[in-house]
């Protein structure tokens, strides 16, 4: 799992008190002792007596020979003790020079080494850290999408919202499952934060203006749409499997006949798909449209605007929702539809479809790269009841 850069905390404030400026007494033991009187002249003088004082008994001179120039003063001069004899030290204390102490170490807090934990799931614990970097700074943003997204409406301004039934709260905790919905607009925009956010926020705008939530309610004509689609199983990985059956015998001009009732239509199976994504161990789908029975005949102009709007309002809208999709029982004369979507999708999304042609035996077997065979319909070779 990818690793970023860590925020370093301000210094504390020191826990200490610097030194004062005024003279601090030193320890007893660092005083100097208290000269005694018989000693005092040659502490004065800061050197050792000439020679040993004579005895006390012994009267002085008379008149004493001046010492000789530069000579040390005799040791044995009678000397009166309240005049002459070095003052003892008084009780002040000595004082001490100033020495710049150092401060003590400032108190400073244990260095994080790694940002606050992140929720995982097993979804999340495969980003890289390159998507890790890149989903940090897209969150700073979802505030300003989310403010952004709903400027032009007249209902109150949201400042949480629900996507594919996950909250999106710029104000709260992490969310893991958040995480991988995030994920997907930096995925489909090249781990890019700003093209990411703008993305999202036209998602929003559209999802409000197409009114996507009255869509999943709505109800559909039975005998138009009624056999068109199915989301039926899942793949070897637990993904949801969504059949769109384009032939069969459909009255495709009913079903393309009104290109705004189709696409309605159309978002809705989507969101129906989605529902079955719990965005922690499942956050794609596998697609298979069948197109049995499809006629160049039955390509009209309603068809292809429906089918160019769809795909664009799934590459914009819906990203990093596909895993796998499959084009099966196409009409060698009707190839060309596949080539025809590679200018319409990514790169990335190209390199998820794949062209199978008819039989039982040639589908079965492009499905179960991803497809067990006990959950594939047995209309498609495999054993499953299906629908």
């Amino acid at each position: 799992m990818a690793t970023v850069p860590t925020h370093t905390p301000e210094t504390a404030t020191p826990d200490v008190t610097p030194a004062p400026d005024v003279p601090v007494p030193t320890k007893t033991t660092d005083a100097p002792a208290p000269v005694p009187a018989e000693a005092s002249a040659a502490a004065a003088a800061d050197v050792a007596p000439t020679e040993p004082p004579k005895q006390a008994e012994e009267a002085p001179s008379e008149s004493p020979a001046k010492p000789e120039q530069g000579a040390a003063p005799s040791a044995d001069r009678a000397v009166p003790a309240a005049a002459e004899a070095t003052p003892a030290p008084t009780t002040e204390p000595t004082p001490t020079t100033k020495v710049e102490t150092a401060a003590a170490p400032a108190a400073v807090p244990e260095k994080e080494t790694k940002e606050e934990e992140e929720p995982q799931n097993a979804l999340t614990k495969k980003f890289t850290e390159a998507e890790w970097k890149a989903l940090k700074e897209f969150r700073q943003k979802v505030r300003s999408v989310i403010t952004d997204a709903y400027s032009d409406s007249p209902d109150p301004k949201p400042k949480i919202i629900q996507l594919w039934g996950v909250t999106i709260d710029p104000e709260g905790p992490k969310n893991a499952k958040t995480s991988v919905i995030l994920i997907k607009f930096l995925r489909a925009r090249n781990l890019n934060p700003t093209s990411a956010a703008e993305m999202l926020t036209a998602t929003l705008r559209w999802r409000d203006q197409f009114k996507v939530t009255e869509a999943i309610k709505e109800e559909f004509p039975d005998d138009v749409f009624g056999k068109l689609g199915y989301v039926y199983g899942k793949d070897k990985s637990g993904r949801p499997v969504a059949y769109n059956l384009y032939g069969a015998n459909q009255d495709l001009k009913a079903v393309f006949g009104d290109v705004q009732q189709f696409l309605r239509w159309r978002v809705k199976m989507m969101e129906q798909s989605i529902e079955k994504l719990d965005f922690e161990e499942t956050d794609q789908m596998v697609q298979v449209h069948d197109y049995k029975g499809v006629t160049l005949s039955s390509r009209d102009a309603n068809s292809k605007n429906a089918a160019s709007e769809a795909t664009s309002i799934f590459q914009n809208h819906y990203p990093e929702f596909l895993s796998r999709k499959f084009f099966i029982n196409v009409p060698t004369l009707l190839a060309w539809i596949f080539w025809a979507f590679k200018s319409l999708v990514s790169a990335q999304t190209f390199a998820k479809m794949s062209v199978v042609g008819s039989g039982q035996q040639a589908i079965a077997k492009a499905l179960e790269e991803v497809i067990d065979v006990k959950e594939i319909p047995k209309r498609y070779g495999g054993e499953a009841e299906g629908f």
